[in-house]
C-alpha cells in the first residue's frame, strides 16, 4: 500500500509541477501586474457587467437549445435501427475535433453577410447573436446527442418492459423510468456545454461582434490592445471561480457515472408506421442543419471561388504554416501524452486530481499566454513555451480519455496479475497498458485535433515566421476584398481535412467494443 501511494504521488508530481510552472504561476504573475484588483469592479460597470451576464446566458442557452434538440435526436438513434446509423453515430464526433476557427468560417459562410442564407433571399444574421449560439451549438449538439444516445443504452429493459406490461403509455415510461437513468448523464454533458460555450475564445472572437463578445475575448482586448490588466484580472477571477464550480460538478458526477454497462438493454427496432420514420428524418434533419451545414457551406463557398482562390495552398507562407502547424502538434501531442497518462493514473481514487484536470478548460488562456510572457520574459516566444502552451491545452483530453479508460477496466484482471507474481510495472506493461491502447490513442487524437486548431495562445506566442494554419486564417479574414476572404475559405479547407484526419483516427481506427467502452471519453 505505501509503495501503492508513493508511485501515485510521483506520477502525481509530473503533471502537477506542470501545471504550477505552465499556468498556475503565470495566471498568478498576471493577476500581480495588475496591481491592487477588485472583485467587485466587474459589477460596478454596466459595461463588464453585460459582458459577465452575456458570456454565462449565452451558454446557458446553448445548454437549453441543445438539451431540447439533442435528446430527442438521442432517443431516436438509440431505440431505431436503421441503415446508415453506425455512419451517423460516428459522425457525430466530427464537429468536436473541428478547429474553431473553421467552425466559425462555415457558419460565416452559411449565415453571414455573404454567406449562402443570404445570397438565396434569407437574412443576414451578422450584429446579432444568433451566430455565435449556432456556432456553439454546431461543437456541442453532437456532444449532448452522444452522451444521451449511451445514457439511454444503460436503460434497464426490464424495468421499461414491466411498466408496460402494467399499462404505462410510452410517455409514462420516459418520465417515470428513463428519465431518472438518464439525468446524470446529461447533466454531465451540460456541464461540458456549459464549460466550452463560457471559456470560448474563437468562435466568440470571430462571430460575437462588439456587442455580443463574451469576457473571454474581453479579457483579450484588455490584456492585448489597452493593457489593462487590472481589469482583465478580475474577471479573470470571475471566471475562474464560477466555471471552477461547473468544473468540480462535472467531475462529481464523472465518478458517479463510472460503472459497469448494463447487461440488459433495451432491443432497438426498425422504424414502423408514418409517425415514426417522421421522427427519424426529423432527428436526421436536426443534425444535418446544425452539424453538417457549415462545413458543407464552407466545401461549397471555397469551390466557388475558383482555380485563384485555390493557389494559396501553394504559397511559401501557407506551406510554412503547414509545417508549423504539425510540427507543433507533434511535439506538443507527445509531451500530452506523458502528462495525460500520468494524471490519470494518479487521479484515480482522487477527487482532488480529476478536477485539477480540467483547470487549463477554466483558466483563459489568453490569461496564462500573458502571463507565461510576464513571467519568463527570456523565453518570450521560444519554441518550447509555445510547444508547452500546446500541450497544456492537449492534455487534458489525454488524461480523461484516459481515466474513462480506467474507470471501465475490470479490477480483477490486475489483482489476477498480482496474485500470479507480477510486479506492479509488469501488471502495468502487460495487462493494464494494452488494455488503455484504445482510450490512449482516443485521447491522442483529440489532443491532436486540439493542438492542430489552437489559435488564443498563438496569436501571443507564435513569432511572425512561427504562423500556424490558425493564425493564417485569422490574418486573411483581417484583410479586405474577396480575394483574401477566399482564400481563408480554402485555407479552411486545408484545416477542415487535417481535423478529418484526427476524425478517421478516432472513430475508424477503434474496434466497436473499444467505441462503446470509450464512448464517454
Amino acid at each position: 500500500m505505501v509503495s501503492t501511494n508513493r508511485t501515485r504521488l510521483a506520477l502525481a508530481a509530473f503533471p502537477l509541477a506542470f501545471l504550477l510552472v505552465v499556468l498556475v504561476a503565470p495566471a498568478l504573475r498576471l493577476l500581480l501586474e495588475g496591481g491592487q484588483v477588485s472583485l467587485l469592479a466587474p459589477l460596478q460597470e454596466a459595461y463588464l457587467r453585460w459582458r459577465l451576464a452575456w458570456s454565462f446566458l449565452q451558454a446557458a442557452v446553448c445548454c437549453v437549445v441543445a438539451l431540447g434538440l439533442g435528446l430527442p435526436v438521442a432517443w431516436v438513434l438509440a431505440r431505431f435501427d436503421f441503415a446508415g446509423r453506425t455512419l451517423v453515430l460516428r459522425a457525430l464526433m466530427l464537429p468536436f475535433v473541428v478547429p474553431t476557427l473553421v467552425a466559425a468560417m462555415g457558419v460565416l459562410a452559411l449565415l453571414g453577410p455573404q454567406g449562402l442564407l443570404h445570397s438565396w433571399g434569407g437574412p443576414d444574421l451578422q450584429g446579432g447573436p444568433w451566430l455565435l449560439i449556432y456556432g456553439n451549438l454546431f461543437f456541442n449538439l453532437c456532444l449532448v446527442v452522444r452522451a444521451a444516445t449511451e445514457a439511454l443504452g444503460q436503460v434497464s429493459a426490464s424495468r421499461v418492459a414491466a411498466a408496460r406490461t402494467l399499462g404505462a403509455t410510452p410517455w409514462r415510461v420516459f418520465v417515470r423510468i428513463e428519465w431518472p437513468a438518464i439525468a446524470p448523464w446529461l447533466a454531465s454533458a451540460m456541464c461540458l456545454v456549459f464549460l466550452y460555450c463560457a471559456c470560448g475564445f474563437g468562435l466568440a472572437l470571430v462571430l460575437g461582434g462588439q456587442e455580443y463578445a463574451t469576457v473571454e475575448v474581453e479579457i483579450y482586448t484588455l490584456v492585448a490592445h489597452e493593457l489593462q490588466l487590472a481589469q482583465a484580472a478580475s474577471l479573470a477571477l470571475w471566471m475562474l471561480a464560477l466555471t471552477g464550480l461547473v468544473a468540480l460538478a462535472y467531475a462529481l458526477i464523472e465518478r458517479r457515472l463510472a460503472a459497469p454497462a448494463r447487461a440488459d438493454t433495451i432491443a432497438r427496432r426498425r422504424p414502423q408506421g408514418v409517425l415514426q420514420w417522421a421522427s427519424l428524418w426529423a432527428a436526421l434533419a436536426v443534425l444535418a442543419l446544425f452539424c453538417a451545414a457549415p462545413l458543407l457551406a464552407i466545401v461549397w463557398r471555397a469551390l466557388a471561388a475558383g482555380a485563384v482562390a485555390w493557389s494559396v495552398l501553394w504559397d511559401a507562407a501557407t506551406l510554412a504554416a503547414l509545417w508549423n502547424s504539425l510540427r507543433f502538434t507533434v511535439l506538443a501531442v507527445l509531451l500530452a501524452t506523458a502528462l495525460g497518462l500520468a494524471h490519470a493514473l494518479a487521479a484515480r481514487k482522487s477527487l482532488l486530481l480529476r478536477t485539477l484536470v480540467f483547470l487549463p478548460f477554466v483558466v483563459s488562456p489568453v490569461m496564462v499566454a500573458f502571463g507565461l510572457l510576464l513571467l519568463y520574459p527570456t523565453w518570450t516566444a521560444s519554441f518550447g513555451l509555445l510547444v508547452c502552451a500546446y500541450a497544456l491545452l492537449a492534455y487534458p483530453f489525454v488524461a480523461k480519455s484516459i481515466a474513462a479508460g480506467l474507470d471501465s477496466m475490470p479490477v480483477h484482471l490486475a489483482q489476477a496479475a498480482r496474485s500470479l507474481g507480477a510486479t506492479p510495472w509488469h501488471v502495468f506493461s502487460r495487462v493494464t497498458l494494452p488494455l488503455l491502447r484504445p482510450a490512449l490513442r482516443r485521447g491522442m487524437a483529440f489532443a491532436a485535433a486540439t493542438a492542430v486548431g489552437e489559435f488564443a495562445v498563438t496569436l501571443f506566442l507564435s513569432r511572425p515566421e512561427w504562423a500556424t494554419l490558425t493564425t493564417l486564417v485569422y490574418e486573411y479574414l483581417g484583410r479586405p476584398g474577396a480575394t483574401n476572404r477566399d482564400a481563408a475559405l480554402v485555407l479552411s479547407c486545408l484545416l477542415m481535412g487535417l481535423a478529418l484526419l484526427a476524425f478517421v483516427l478516432i472513430e475508424w481506427a477503434a474496434p466497436p467494443r473499444d467505441r462503446d467502452v470509450l464512448l464517454h471519453a
